[in-house]
């Protein structure tokens, strides 16, 4: 009995440690995701000002907002080593405050040439955040609740977009002062949210569980154990070194699927809020922007509890597949519905875009260890590509067809192989069992 006492004790203490690490590292890293995805898609809200004030055309615009995927997915690779090396304390805070002062600096756009630098500039000061709270979140938190933490940081792509809508309408309509239009007011202020929570991060965040003055020496022993007898297992399963992960299919496989998400994710970001003024037959402003928010709030709440349902059941790659795939279905239906209708339609879009992607993630971070971790998972995020080439495949559809709805039909049959794509993709076989049982 006292080695039961034992691992009793030692299971509590591991309850402990992850509950205390829930609610002070995942809800930081939330807000800060929050943060870092209202900068990356209100260039989305500014688009109609940009023409107007700037004279960005609408193939300027899409050209530019997919510029920034370019550098995004080419910096993500070396920044996700830099962390594993020397740690997200450092590394993160830079990260924030770097893409914080590019945010703020879409102010000065005056041209094309501006709006296509600054831009690059933003996905190179952006890159390694996203994929470098991936990894980190898998050095803290034990297999059986990946998804729903995971879930509970993607909180920050609905949340951002349910506040950036008002906010950045808000912003918008600010009539000019001090010789700022509402859409450098925009850019400004939420530039600056990153860049100050760049600078707290350094003091909030440790770079492992053994850092962590927070935690007591139990815990610590505890959540340091279980991590490490787990990244054993993937170093069992799947690859641990960058060469192997390199050549492994299925984390080629891995890149194609992200990417292909990623098409629908800021097809729906760029263009919702268009999308929304269309249906209300009013410009884009705080109206328009609370009503963008409704779908996003539906969003939330899947992101919520889907990855939850998942890590109960064992079963995200079965869930993935059926959410992204009513989204596009659901893209199908929108353009020609009328306005209610069409309103749900965009809820069934948000809530599958968004809630696919922590269930996706699942699959590649309980299959790579070690430094393949650190590489595989930025290199995966390499299908934000996916953000560069679907504002211009719409545009070109668009064009070719003669249609203003080509483009979002292509997108959503793109959305849809994906959708078929993962659910052929059979999780492996140890980390299906290892996923039920947690």
């Amino acid at each position: 009995m006292p080695e039961l006492r034992e691992t009793s004790a030692t299971q509590a203490a591991l309850d402990r440690a992850v509950s205390r690490t829930y609610g002070r590292l995942g809800l930081y890293l939330m807000l800060a995701y929050v943060v870092a995805f209202l900068d990356r898609a209100n260039v989305g809200y500014a688009k109609q000002a940009l023409q107007v004030s700037v004279g960005i055309s609408e193939s300027v615009f899409a050209l530019g907002a997919g510029l920034f995927f370019i550098t995004y997915s080419l910096c993500g690779f070396p920044s996700n080593l830099i962390l594993h090396k020397i740690g997200a304390k450092i590394w993160i805070s830079v990260l924030m405050v770097g893409w914080g002062l590019a945010s703020m600096a879409m102010m000065l756009v005056h041209g094309s040439a501006s709006f296509y630098v600054l831009r690059l500039l933003g996905g190179v000061a952006e890159a390694g955040f996203f994929p470098g709270c991936v990894l980190y979140l898998t050095y803290w938190f034990p297999n059986r609740i990946r998804g729903e933490i995971l879930g509970f940081y993607y909180l920050g792509v609905p949340l951002a977009l349910v506040l950036g809508g008002p906010l950045s309408g808000l912003l918008l309509d600010i009539p000019a002062r001090s010789g700022l239009a509402g859409w450098q007011w925009m850019f400004l202020v939420e530039g600056f949210l990153a860049f100050a929570m760049g600078l707290a991060s350094f003091y909030f965040l440790d770079d492992r569980p053994a850092h962590a003055k927070w935690l007591a020496a139990d815990e610590k022993l505890a959540l340091t154990e279980a991590l490490a007898h787990e990244e054993q297992e993937r170093r069992s399963t799947g690859p641990s070194a960058l060469l192997p992960m390199l050549r492994d299919p299925r984390v080629l496989r891995f890149v194609l699927m992200y990417a292909m998400i990623q098409m629908g994710v800021y097809a729906a970001v760029f263009y919702l809020p268009s999308q929304v003024s269309a249906l209300m037959h009013r410009p884009q402003g705080f109206a328009v922007g609370a009503v963008t928010a409704i779908p996003w709030l539906c969003a939330t709440a899947a992101c919520y509890w889907l990855p939850k349902w998942g890590d109960r059941h064992g079963n995200h790659r079965q869930l993935a597949a059926f959410i992204l795939g009513a989204a596009g279905v659901a893209s199908f239906v929108f353009p020609t519905a009328g306005p209610v209708a069409g309103l749900l339609m965009l809820c069934v879009v948000a809530v599958g875009v968004v809630a696919v992607q922590p269930l996706f993630w699942t699959m590649p971070t309980g299959y790579l260890a070690d430094t393949a971790k650190a590489g595989g998972i930025a290199l995966i995020g390499t299908g934000n590509l996916g953000g560069f080439i679907a504002p211009p495949m719409k545009v070109w559809a668009e064009q070719h067809f003669h249609s203003s709805h080509a483009g979002l039909y292509l997108l959503a049959g793109i959305v849809v192989f994906d959708a078929g794509l993962i659910a052929l993709t059979k999780t492996h076989p140890r980390e299906k069992a290892r996923t039920q049982a947690g």
